[in-house]
């Protein structure tokens, strides 16, 4: 039932007329900027979308990766531009996490930018390096963690992320401790756990499901409402008693304020139907990643939610990281 609410949605959205009108934005490259390095399931998502939106667009999509400061680097760059074609992938992270931790950030969330759509709900996941830690299954890792206090580290995509969030949820809601390594995007914190020298990763399902498949990482839980097709034998954190932290993350896009409305709309109208073809949803649910969209109010609106909620989250966690 929700996922046919979800497709009428989609449908009704891309059926809006006038994507073939940019106000004179429509003759030039679309700049897509990521604010995490290659590799992760930020990535994976705005590339995602990028044959599909050339293709309804008319209209080249060039990729730029800018990564650093758990997406900081990234916002503040799509925040500055005012040429009307650059936009930002945006996440939980960026527009909900980093305004919660950071006393000081290079952009506001609200008030630097236009709310474009949601794109896709991602998942989570709480992984193991099998040749590191002896342990099979969840509850094998949190009667190992409490027999090694303050031994064992997690390894994130960056201080601020929404991974980071999900380990500090862990700990409390489990009563364990772990310590935090982050580093500057998924690629690299991926390759560290897979090298073994850091046991444990949170982070979306997207970045580490490769990993998953292949043997090499062991999936112990997912944040999700019920048990993903990619990943059948995997419990949600729900099932395991911790619904708190059972929460998935989003992706969505995002355009500075002063992008003229026509043009949020007419990329907005792109995106919805790409959204609604077969081959771009099963893409997407193939890397852990379930195609959404809203409308750029709705998503503005979202965004505001989202920041006062991790606000809330990281006050109880005592997180603040400057």
């Amino acid at each position: 039932m929700q996922r046919r609410k979800v497709l009428a949605a989609l449908a009704a959205m891309s059926a809006v007329p006038g994507l073939s009108h940019g106000q004179g934005l429509d003759s030039k490259p679309l700049r897509l900027i990521v604010p995490f390095p290659p590799g992760g399931s930020t990535d994976v998502a705005g590339r995602s979308l990028q044959e599909p939106l050339q293709r309804l667009l008319k209209q080249p999509i060039v990729i730029e990766n800018r990564a650093g400061a758990g997406g900081s680097i990234g916002m503040a760059e799509v925040a500055r531009a005012k040429d009307g074609l650059t936009f930002g992938v945006a996440t939980l992270s960026t527009h909900g996490v980093n305004p919660a931790v950071f006393a000081k950030l290079p952009y506001d969330p609200v008030k630097d930018f236009a709310g474009v759509t949601e794109i896709v709900k991602a998942p989570g996941l709480i992984a193991v390096n099998p040749k590191s830690l002896p342990v099979q299954n969840f509850a094998d890792l949190v009667a190992y963690l409490k027999a090694h206090p303050n031994k064992v580290e997690y390894a994130t995509p960056g201080n601020g992320t929404i991974g980071h969030m999900w380990g500090e949820l862990f700990k409390i809601s489990t009563g364990t401790t772990l310590v935090h390594i982050p580093y500057r995007g998924a690629g690299p914190a991926i390759n560290d756990v897979l090298g073994g020298q850091v046991p444990v990763y949170f982070d979306q399902v997207a970045s580490s499901l490769p990993h998953v498949k292949a043997g090499k990482l062991k999936a112990l839980a997912v944040s999700w409402h019920e048990r993903l097709d990619v990943l059948p034998d995997v419990p949600t954190y729900a099932e395991l008693g911790y619904p708190q932290a059972n929460d998935a993350s989003w992706f969505g896009l995002v355009a500075p304020k002063s992008t003229p409305a026509a043009q949020v709309q007419r990329v907005q109208q792109a995106i919805a139907q790409a959204l609604a073809e077969p081959a771009v949803r099963e893409r997407l649910a193939a890397q852990g990643l379930y195609a959404s969209g809203t409308t750029p109010a709705e998503f503005s609106a979202q965004i505001e939610r989202e920041v006062e909620k991790m606000k809330r989250v990281a006050a109880y966690a005592q997180i603040k990281l400057d």
